[in-house]
């Protein structure tokens, strides 16, 4: 049976490079200088005032790409030179945590390495707040374990927010992936209302990062604004049937590579799996999609 490592070192349908996978692999094979790559691919959408630009509104359009494929075909148009080579803040493209996640995580993969995006709650962004994030994880061959990486936070990031730890090695209690944030919800021990993001917060949301987490672990990275199956809206409840179910999948995405062939397993459901055609929340209408095979 395949193991993780082997599952993980492959590409799905939104981290396969494509076109651009013989440039990926001839880049540094180290995660800081991958990091630093992606960052000077990537400006995060809302932290533009930190390298001094204001991109124009329709240029937000670039964070509705879904695949490493897409981003690199626009990274491409915008300043043709080298992969390696960092662009200005106004030529890198338009991007969320998310991307900067999938992005290493798909340079990684071209280069033999197991990686994975994660969807959660960064503890490091406001006091008190667990605001929605995604990082990547990858597979340390040398310590035999996953290492959660937050590829987006360059120096100029890191110095704003006053990192205490390093983001090439977050801990798990900085990254709170979505399973944890459920299940520490559920238990008592956190507020669900301190999860989420902007005006977003709750269980809801929680829920839904919960699946996109799972869809994430099945090599099918959603948006952070897609929404399927059992995603609802702010006043969208769950049954206790749909509450056991959500249980269940935030334990096997905290249960580590033990629970891979269950984390599989239960994709298969069909309020799980994510199909063709998914709902793009921000642009109010449904989109097809690539999903994984």
């Amino acid at each position: 049976m395949e193991t993780p490592q082997e599952y993980y070192k492959h590409p799905g349908p939104m981290t396969e490079p494509r076109a651009h996978a013989a440039q990926i692999r001839a880049l540094p094979g180290d995660v800081p200088a991958l990091c630093e790559v992606v960052q000077g691919l990537l400006i995060h959408r809302d932290w533009q005032a930190l390298y001094n630009v204001k991109l124009p509104d329709e240029r937000v359009e670039e964070t509705h790409l879904r695949s490493a494929a897409a981003m690199l075909a626009r990274i491409v148009a915008l300043d043709g030179r080298a992969l390696g080579v960092a662009r200005a803040p106004e030529r890198r493209i338009v991007s969320t945590c998310r991307d900067f996640s999938l992005m290493l995580a798909a340079f990684l993969k071209a280069q033999g390495t197991p990686a994975r995006a994660r969807c959660g709650f960064g503890a490091y962004f406001m006091p008190g707040e667990f605001v929605d994030h995604w990082v990547c994880e990858y597979w340390n061959a040398a310590q035999s374990r996953w290492v959660l990486v937050d590829a987006q936070l360059d120096s100029g990031q890191r110095r704003t927010l006053r990192l205490d730890f390093d983001p090439l090695d977050t801990p798990r209690d900085r990254f709170i992936i979505a399973g944890d944030a459920w299940t520490m919800c559920r238990a008592g021990r956190s507020d669900p209302a301190r999860f989420g993001i902007f005006n977003m917060h709750g269980t809801w949301f929680i829920a839904g990062n919960v699946l996109r987490d799972l869809a994430s672990l099945n090599r099918m990275e959603l948006l952070p604004w897609d929404s399927c199956g059992l995603m609802t809206g702010p006043d969208g409840t769950f049954g206790a049937e749909q509450t056991t179910l959500l249980d269940k999948i935030a334990a096997l995405t905290l249960a580590g590579d033990g629970a891979f062939s269950d984390v599989r397993a239960i994709y298969d459901d069909d309020r799980l799996r994510v199909p063709p055609t998914i709902f793009n929340a921000v642009r109010n209408r449904p989109e097809t999609i690539a999903p994984e095979r």
